[in-house]
């Protein structure tokens, strides 16, 4: 018996943390991350102030995509753990007032999951519809001209049956055909069966290519800049091409909103879709069965203010009325944001991110300022690296495991005499939570400052965002209206810099100064290089440079 559906959307407020289980910490002492480690780790992600926990897949799984590569819908991975411990990391999480929203998968399985083994018996195997098969073309070859994400074709052929059959991904990852019923219901089932369990939510992985062009017509040739691979569309060398019939057909709206009816089923639950599309068409489909759609365009974006007041502008232009938007600046798929911006530039970035109108996304060691860690072939384990070595694909340095203490062996990672999974760098003790607990300007400390401003502050939970500044060198954005208000504003250079603000104003929070409030009168507020800082307005703001 479901519970019946309220209107509470907790996530309308609420800030997401991604935690991406490998990698987090490994509870068993075998070098590998789990639903042990999480266990242990829960009160670290309910101090930051977070409101839900995002688990990467922890189904059973062969690993080839390190959980992305689902064998057993309804089973925990004996790598992660089982039931008992996934039950749980649920109840803890909920004790501590957080929501679990858990990767769902509907995109692939694993070539090991017992649907596909089936298929793989015959034309006339009760699970053959559930994947997507084709007769080879005249001169033998792949039916179309579809590529997979991590290079070459998207089409395997099975010699004992004659066909290919299709893989967005790797081909131990056969696509599901959307299109047939039994698979629209197995999979529901799959999503109430977790539901059941208690969990508040789905992060949606790969949702904009679920539905496939019914003709197999060939995708045109040449990237328009709506095409995403792994590692970004500019890295992938081997295949360009616009997604136009592998993604976003335009069946999806209403395969989405049939999924989000399985979630209303239940009370105040969420659904959250990864979408690499031109942004105007992310905002759309947040009015169209997701909940959230993923908004990953600050990942790409020029950090200039003069670029990043055009997308931010273009895209609350975009969205739909009463569709809640949504920002990340880094996931497990991506550089990570210390690498891309530079360590000096992560506060201002963590300090727009948590201002920003919408919910944000938090992944995990953002909080420490982590950079990407160098992993040479040797300890590659991503199947984008090691399926096209050296074109830039691999998604290791960005996983590198959470650095927990500053003296353990392993940075708290593991105990033990287990090597961690993913090498862990030398520096990495020097920014691990033990160290940046103790000091009052550390990133952790000004992650959690901001969260707190987050929650007492309700301009910026639920305020109206007006984009003030017209600059290259700042960015400056208000948020709600009236007394209050709240004005966020970040130097985006290296230089010191004196930006206008006529009005009254106090200072809340700065990234570089530990002083306490302090007012401010008509004229300029002076900004050090790379500093952002939160100020209250007590009085009518106009627009900034």
């Amino acid at each position: 018996m479901h519970e019946a559906n309220s209107s509470g959307q907790w996530w309308r407020e609420g800030v997401l943390y991604q935690v991406y289980v490998p990698s987090f910490q490994d509870g068993n002492a075998d070098g590998f991350g789990d639903l042990w480690g999480v266990e242990q780790r829960l009160d670290h992600i309910a101090t930051l102030g977070v409101t839900a926990v995002w688990l990467s897949p922890v189904y059973g799984s062969p690993l080839l995509d390190f959980g992305y590569d689902v064998s057993d819908h309804t089973r925990i991975g004996e790598v992660f753990g089982d039931l008992a411990v996934f039950d749980r990391v649920v109840k803890g999480a909920h004790d501590r007032g957080l929501r679990v929203v858990l990767d769902y998968v509907p995109q692939h399985t694993s070539s090991e999951h017992p649907w596909f083994r089936d298929a793989l018996s015959g034309r006339d195997s009760a699970h053959r519809d559930y994947y997507i098969w084709h007769d080879p073309s005249p001169d033998g070859g792949p039916p179309n001209n579809w590529a997979s994400a991590f290079g070459g074709p998207a089409w395997t052929l099975h010699e004992r049956t004659g066909q290919y059959y299709y893989h967005a991904h790797l081909p131990e990852q056969p696509s599901l055909n959307w299109r047939n019923p039994e698979v629209k219901r197995s999979m529901f089932d799959v999503m109430r069966f977790w539901l059941d369990r208690g969990v508040d939510g789905f992060r949606v992985d790969a949702v904009w290519r679920l539905i496939k062009d019914a003709r197999l017509r060939d995708n045109p040739a040449d990237d328009g800049g709506d095409s995403f691979e792994i590692g970004g569309a500019a890295a992938h060398t081997t295949v360009r091409q616009v997604q136009k019939y592998t993604a976003d057909q335009p069946e999806l709206p209403g395969l989405l909103a049939e999924m989000h009816a399985v979630t209303d089923e239940y009370d105040d639950r969420m659904l959250m879709g990864e979408l690499h599309l031109k942004l105007e068409r992310v905002a759309a489909l947040g009015s169209r069965g997701l909940d959230l759609a993923m908004n990953f365009s600050l990942i790409d974006a020029p950090w200039n203010g003069l670029d990043l007041a055009d997308l931010i502008r273009r895209y609350y232009a975009a969205l739909p009325a009463g569709s809640q938007p949504n920002w990340v600046l880094s996931n497990h798929d991506r550089s990570r944001l210390a690498s891309r911006i530079g360590p000096e530039r992560v506060p201002g970035a963590l300090a727009l991110l948590l201002t920003l109108k919408g919910t944000p996304t938090l992944y995990y060691g953002d909080e420490l300022g982590l950079p990407d860690v160098h992993v040479d072939s040797a300890h590659a384990r991503d199947c984008a690296e090691l399926r096209a070595p050296g074109l830039g694909l691999g998604r290791d340095p960005q996983r590198m495991p959470m650095p927990w203490s500053g003296t353990a062996a392993h940075a708290g990672f593991t105990a033990g005499d287990a090597e961690p999974w993913l090498p862990i760098a030398s520096w990495a003790p020097s920014l691990s939570v033990e160290r940046q607990e103790t000091d009052p300007r550390s990133v952790l400390t000004q992650v959690k400052e901001l969260l707190a401003l987050r929650r007492e502050l309700a301009a910026l939970r639920r305020g109206a965002i007006t984009v003030l500044s017209s600059d290259p060198e700042y960015l400056v954005h208000l948020r709600g209206d009236g007394d209050a208000s709240v004005l966020v504003v970040v130097n985006l250079t290296d230089r010191r810099r004196s930006v206008p603000f006529p009005g009254s104003r106090t200072t809340r929070w700065s990234s570089h100064s530990a002083v306490g409030e302090r007012d401010f009168l008509d004229g300029v507020v002076d900004l050090a290089p790379f500093e952002a800082r939160l100020l209250t307005v007590g009085s009518p703001v106009t627009a900034a440079g």
